[in-house]
């Protein structure tokens, strides 16, 4: 069991980097360590945006309850 809960894990971590990654459009690499030049900027997200950044969400609760899950299925 504890095996399938590592692959699910190690599944959800990966489309959260994805989903992480995508949303730092043009801004190349530097804007994935603070280097965005937008940062006092407030934009409201929509579309696609939007989605994305939901689907964001739901990913990292997915992560933490499937880590949770998988803490208490070893112990």
């Amino acid at each position: 069991m504890a095996f399938y809960l590592q692959i699910v894990q190690i599944i959800i971590s990966t489309c959260l980097i994805i989903a992480v990654l995508l949303q730092v459009k043009g801004q190349g690499l530097g804007g994935i360590f603070g280097g965005g030049g937008d940062a006092g900027i407030y934009r409201t997200r929509r579309g696609a945006e939007r989605t994305l950044f939901n689907l964001t969400i739901v990913l990292v609760v997915l992560f933490f309850v499937f880590a949770l899950v998988s803490v208490l299925v070893q112990a």
